[in-house]
């Protein structure tokens, strides 16, 4: 016997209805003790932000400030990550840089022109991320004078993009106030801050 279903009833979609987006709720106070996937950007339940390397860097800078980020994945026509590119790399001195070498106007420079390529990031897997905490971060931060870290775990041999740390965003949650981008500086003061 064969179950008769009945549709459901059906409405006008309202003006201005907006949508659900993954959502991530990141602790609004941690100490260099917390576990450190409590700072970090999980690409499981935020929209990574990405950019063709082909796009202009305006176009980056101009999608940066849409979604509030300061950092942009890079990306190849098979979505594959072939750099990353910040605000730092837009509005300091690297497009000054390229044009003085290679000519031409602030609208020709492309995201790959200044983007920090594959070759040059170094990663943290996603197994030791699991077992840090935030001490750890802003150590290896430290260590190698960045701003940000890309998280990757591994789906058979490949390796994914897994999260994102971000100093601004650690700071913020350690409630430690960054006055400049010097990352020296930035250091020192939160560890000062923190009293460490």
């Amino acid at each position: 016997m064969q179950q008769q279903y009945t549709p459901l009833k059906t409405s006008n979609l309202s003006s201005a209805t907006s949508f659900h987006q993954p959502a991530q709720i990141m602790p609004e106070k941690v100490t260099l003790a917390s576990a450190a996937v409590d700072v970090m950007t999980d690409l499981k339940k935020i929209m990574a932000v990405f950019i063709p390397a082909e796009r202009n860097i305006d176009t980056a800078k101009q999608r940066m400030i849409k979604h509030g980020v300061r950092l942009l994945l890079v990306i190849d026509d098979h979505n594959c990550v072939v750099g990353l590119i910040t605000a730092t790399d837009i509005l300091g001195e690297k497009p000054m840089q390229f044009i003085q070498k290679h000519g031409g106007k602030r609208e020709d420079i492309l995201v790959k022109d200044i983007m920090t390529p594959r070759e040059k990031l170094e990663v943290l897997s996603m197994e030791d991320v699991s077992a840090a905490k935030v001490g750890n971060l802003v150590a290896t931060l430290e260590r190698s004078g960045r701003q940000h870290a890309l998280v990757v775990d591994r789906d058979a041999d490949l390796q994914k993009v897994r999260g994102i740390f971000s100093l601004t965003q650690i700071a913020r949650q350690l409630g430690v106030q960054l006055e400049t981008h010097e990352i020296v500086r930035t250091f020192a003061e939160i560890h000062g801050q923190l009293g460490s």
